[in-house]
C-alpha cells in the first residue's frame, strides 16, 4: 500500500542526499495522503526540506508514510482545515509524543506547525505546538532549520528561546495569557520574560516567483494535476476576506520569468494544469498568459482556473477553457444586494455578473457556479430577496446555463475588518430561504452546513482555553453537538460557546491573537470597519462599539 502511493510520484526536483549528521525529521500533513499531496503549501514546504542536505526527511500523513526515524528530532504539521486538529492529536500518540507541549521533555522531538489556519489564529491550537511559524514559508522554514541547528544539542528550554528570536518564529510557551475571569475576555498576553520579543510578526514573502507544483501524481485528490500559482492574495479586500487581508501584498508572478517556465516544466510531465490564487484572472498579464496556453502545441491540456473575478469573464476567456475541458466557472459575488456589497468593499454590479453568464455561455461553457453568503453585517431580509431576484435574471439572460449557487454563513476571520462580527443566528433561517425559493427555478443551491460554519467561527476566534475543549471534543465526535457537551462540562472554567461565535465584540479588547501581527495594524482595520459601517446607515444598530 504505502510504496504504490510514493512510487506513483513523477518528482519535479531532485532530493539532496542527507549528511551523516543529518536532522531526522518527520513532514506530516493530518490527513489522507491523496488529500494532503494535492496541498501546494505542503508540496513545497516538503520540496525545501528535501532539497537540504542537513536534514533527512519522512512524510507521514494518516493513512500511509515513508520509513520514520527512530528519534526525530522535529516534526512538523502543515495545517490547511482546522478539524485536522483532531488527526494532529492522534499522530502525536501514535508517535508516543505528549499532546500538550508542556509534558514534552529533552527526549521528545521539537513539534512545529504552519499553514494558514495557523498563521491566521493558531491560539485554539497553541498548547499542542512547541513552535508555530507564521506567514510564508518560503524564508521562514530555511530560516527556522538554520537557527534549529545553531542549538541542536542544548536544552529543549534553550533551543525555544533561541528559535522565538526569528522573525514568524512563534513559540507559544514563552507567552502568557491573563484573562479579565476564567471565563471573560482576554486581558493582557505577554512574553514570559524581556528577551522574548512583545509581538510576532507574519512574514511575507515578496519575490515575483511563487510557488508550482514539486509532485505529480495520479494518487492525489485532483489527479496528475501540476498547480502554478499565478497571485497571492488579493487586491479587492472585501471586508472579510482572510485569503485577501492576511496575505497581503497582492504578489503577482512574472509571466516570462517565472509562469512560462514554470508551465512548460509540469506540462512535461502532465496534461493537466491548475492556475491557482484568490484572484488569478487578474494578473496583469492575464491575456499573455492565457494566448501562450492556447497555442496549438497545448491542445490536448486540460486547464482549471481557481477563481475568476466576475467581471474579467470574457467571451474568450470562456472559449479558451472550454476547449481546455473546463465546463464551468467559479465566480465569488457574495450577494445579489449592491448594498450588501459596498458595505463588504465587493467592487461589482449586478450588470457585470449577468454579463459573466452571458459571455461564460457565449464562449462555450455549460455551467456557472457563483459563491454567495448569508448573514453578512448588516444583511436585512430583503437583501436575500435581491440575491434570489438577481440569480432569476442570470437565468433569464443565459438560457440554458446551468446555474449552482454555493453558500456558505458569515464567519469573522482574525485580521480582517469584520474580526470583531459575531455569527448572525438568524443565518440558517436565511440559508433556508434562499433553498426554498431558487429550488423551484431549477438553480442548484447548495449551502454549506451552519453548524460547521459554527464550529469555524469558534476555532477562527479561539484563545488558548479551547485546547481543553478540543481535547474533550475529540472524544465526543465532531458535531456540534459535541462541541456542546464540552462547553456544558467546562461550565464556568472558559466562556460560553456565544462569546466565541455569536458576540459582537468592542474594538478597543485586547484579541487573543492581538501579539501576532498580521500585514495591516489593528488601528487600519478599525479605519476599514468604520469606512464599510459609514455604508450602513442604521450604524449604531450592530456596529462593534467601544466599551463605555
Amino acid at each position: 500500500m504505502t510504496s504504490s502511493l510514493f512510487t506513483a510520484e513523477r518528482l519535479l526536483f531532485t532530493p539532496a542526499t542527507p549528511d551523516p549528521d543529518a536532522i531526522p525529521t518527520i513532514f506530516a500533513f493530518p490527513n489522507e495522503y491523496s488529500v494532503g499531496i494535492t496541498s501546494l503549501g505542503y508540496q513545497v514546504v516538503w520540496a525545501t526540506l528535501a532539497m537540504r542536505s542537513d536534514v533527512s526527511l519522512s512524510r507521514l500523513f494518516t493513512d500511509t508514510h515513508e520509513q520514520l526515524p527512530r528519534s526525530p528530532e522535529l516534526l512538523g504539521f502543515s495545517m490547511s482545515w482546522e478539524l485536522d486538529y483532531v488527526n494532529i492529536l492522534t499522530l502525536l500518540e501514535t508517535l508516543e509524543i505528549p499532546i500538550r507541549a508542556n509534558f514534552r521533555d529533552d527526549h521528545h522531538p521539537i513539534v512545529f506547525g504552519g499553514g494558514p489556519v495557523l498563521t491566521a489564529n493558531p491560539e485554539p491550537f497553541a498548547a499542542f505546538f512547541d513552535v508555530i511559524l507564521l506567514g510564508d514559508g518560503e524564508n521562514l522554514v530555511g530560516n527556522f532549520i538554520d537557527a534549529y541547528k545553531e542549538v541542536r544539542n542544548a536544552s529543549r528550554q534553550t533551543q525555544l528561546q533561541a528559535l522565538a528570536q526569528v522573525p514568524g518564529v512563534y513559540v507559544p510557551s514563552l507567552y502568557e495569557v491573563e484573562y479579565h475571569a476564567s471565563d471573560g475576555f482576554v486581558k493582557l498576553v505577554k512574553p514570559i520574560s524581556s528577551e522574548i520579543p512583545a509581538v510576532v510578526e507574519k512574514q511575507t514573502y515578496r519575490g515575483n516567483t511563487l510557488s508550482a507544483s514539486t509532485v505529480v501524481t495520479e494518487k492525489a485528490a485532483w489527479e496528475n494535476i501540476y498547480m502554478v500559482e499565478v497571485a497571492r492574495s488579493c487586491p479587492e479586500m472585501c471586508r472579510f476576506c482572510l485569503a485577501s487581508y492576511l496575505t497581503l501584498p497582492f504578489r503577482t508572478a512574472s509571466v516570462e520569468g517565472a509562469l512560462i517556465p514554470a508551465i512548460e516544466k509540469g506540462l512535461s510531465v502532465t496534461n493537466r494544469l491548475g492556475l491557482l490564487g484568490a484572484s488569478v484572472t487578474q494578473h496583469p498579464e492575464f491575456e499573455a498568459l492565457l494566448d501562450y496556453i492556447s497555442q496549438a502545441k497545448y491542445d490536448d491540456v486540460r486547464l482549471s482556473i481557481a477563481s475568476v473575478r466576475t467581471n474579467t469573464v470574457t467571451v474568450q476567456l470562456a472559449k479558451t477553457l472550454a476547449k481546455r475541458d473546463t465546463r464551468s466557472l467559479t465566480i465569488a459575488i457574495e450577494s445579489g444586494s449592491e448594498k450588501l456589497r459596498r458595505i463588504i468593499n465587493k467592487k461589482l454590479h449586478n450588470d457585470e455578473i449577468i454579463q459573466a453568464a452571458v459571455n461564460a455561455k457565449a464562449g462555450g461553457l455549460t455551467g456557472l457556479k457563483l459563491y454567495g453568503m448569508a448573514g453578512i453585517p448588516g444583511e436585512e431580509p430583503e437583501d436575500l430577496e435581491q440575491t434570489v431576484a438577481m440569480m432569476r435574471s442570470i437565468k433569464k439572460a443565459a438560457p440554458g446555463l446551468r446555474l449552482t449557487l454555493g453558500c456558505s454563513t458569515f464567519v469573522p476571520k482574525a485580521h480582517t475588518p469584520f474580526q470583531w462580527f459575531g455569527v448572525n443566528p438568524q443565518a440558517e433561517k436565511r440559508l433556508q430561504f434562499l433553498q426554498k425559493q431558487l429550488k423551484p427555478q431549477g438553480i442548484d443551491f447548495r449551502p454549506e452546513s451552519y453548524n460547521w460554519s459554527i464550529i469555524q467561527a469558534l476555532l477562527s476566534r479561539g484563545d488558548r482555553r479551547l485546547s481543553q475543549l478540543l481535547e474533550l471534543t475529540r472524544d465526543y465526535g465532531d458535531s456540534l453537538g459535541s462541541y456542546r457537551r464540552a462547553f456544558k462540562q467546562l461550565k464556568g472554567q472558559i466562556p460560553d460557546l456565544d462569546f466565541y461565535v455569536h458576540a459582537n465584540w468592542f474594538t478597543d479588547m485586547v484579541l487573543p491573537w492581538s501579539h501576532l501581527l498580521g500585514p495591516l495594524p489593528q488601528s487600519t482595520l478599525i479605519k476599514h470597519l468604520a469606512s464599510a459601517w459609514d455604508l450602513k446607515s442604521q450604524a449604531n444598530s450592530i456596529s462593534p462599539l467601544k466599551e463605555d
